[in-house]
């Protein structure tokens, strides 16, 4: 049996391969962001007794690797030495890592995604919010959706840029004339210029998700704020865009020490009212109609662009878009909804965790 370490640092991941005597087994190593086919044709190459294993502050590759019939496992914080500042442990220590546990790593399952086995952490973290969640949004610094007062809806799309499903979005969005607001990852912000600089000259919002998609929990203060900051720094190199002010944490977690820490970085945490799980493969027909079932005045729905196979959520954009304009809904960018969310509207209805 093989056990293949995936690692993440600025330039991309690192590959190493732990053989069953042990000893490392010659491949190549290093992928840039642009390379992860690459990347998974080399695994694919190894055979079926193969096992990945990832950390959790790795939460870009999985939905792919897993759709090329990859068996992938996250190794958690509490059997891995401490992490840089900035990166993952590295690839031959989580190698190590599954050779040594040996099948007691949780395995991801395609619908569950990174999170597989740790939702209830992640319901916990969001419940201990509640009463932070309110605090910044009396401060506008916290925001679940917009003002239920107007007939405005805001698409936003996370996980990008990530070709040709990026572009392929950007391509609707043109055709119907219609903003939106993009999350992106740092990790893939510098490599894929091209798709950014349409964001900004096609007038959308760009917004950050983090470097790595991690456990946001999981990190220090200054892990958080190096994810932050050079995610923001690679978005204005690659786009020319502004620093973004809005930030979306991973899979919606948070905590209120974590909450407090992005208040001092001075962003706005935007989360989600309506998510019709388009990361988990549905039908297109599905995501489009639980969007237009579940939309309200101010709602902010959350697509992605990037993660993995996107062509379900890009063919259900077109019956949605049509759906919302038929009802009357006006699209916005999720900058233009801040400031109209009060308090007393989250207590009306809480985000869902992702």
């Amino acid at each position: 049996m093989l056990y293949a370490g995936i690692s993440w640092h600025v330039g991309g991941y690192r590959l190493a391969v732990i053989g069953p005597d042990g000893r490392r087994v010659p491949v190549p190593g290093d992928y840039a962001p642009d390379h992860v086919d690459e990347l998974i044709t080399q695994l694919r190459k190894l055979g079926d007794g193969l096992n990945v294993v990832m950390e959790s502050t790795n939460g870009t590759l999985d939905g792919r690797m897993m759709a090329a019939g990859l068996r992938v496992h996250r190794a958690d914080p509490w059997l891995l030495p401490d992490r840089p500042l900035f990166g993952s442990v590295p690839a031959e220590e989580l190698a190590r890592v599954g050779e040594r546990v040996r099948g007691g790593l949780p395995r991801l399952e395609p619908h569950r995604g990174t999170q597989t086995g740790r939702e209830s952490d992640l319901n916990a973290w969001i419940t201990q919010s509640a009463a932070a969640d309110l605090e910044h949004t009396a401060a506008n610094r916290f925001f679940p959706h917009g003002g239920r007062d107007r007939r405005q809806v805001a698409l936003t799309f996370d996980d990008g840029p990530l070709p040709p499903y990026t572009g392929q979005i950007l391509d609707i969005l043109e055709r119907y004339g219609i903003p939106a607001t993009f999350f992106c990852v740092g990790i893939n912000a510098g490599t894929f210029v091209e798709e950014l600089t349409r964001m900004q000259e096609q007038g959308h919002a760009i917004g950050n998700h983090s470097w790595s998609h991690p456990f946001l929990p999981e990190l220090s203060r200054p892990q958080l704020a190096e994810q932050l900051q050079r995610t923001d720094e690679a978005i204005a190199e690659a786009s020319g865009y502004v620093q973004p002010r809005l930030f979306r944490p991973p899979y919606g977690a948070r905590t209120p020490e974590v909450l407090g820490w992005l208040a001092e970085l001075g962003t706005a945490t935007v989360l989600w009212d309506v998510a019709p799980d388009d990361w988990a493969l549905r039908q297109a027909d599905a995501i489009a109609r639980d969007v237009l079932a579940e939309v309200r005045p101010g709602s902010v729905i959350l697509l992605h662009d990037g993660g993995g196979d996107r062509s379900l959520t890009v063919a259900s954009l077109p019956p949605m878009i049509e759906g919302l304009l038929d009802r009357g809904y006006e699209f916005v960018r999720v900058d233009d909804m801040i400031g109209r969310t009060t308090a007393d509207d989250l207590l009306k209805h809480t985000a869902p965790a992702l």
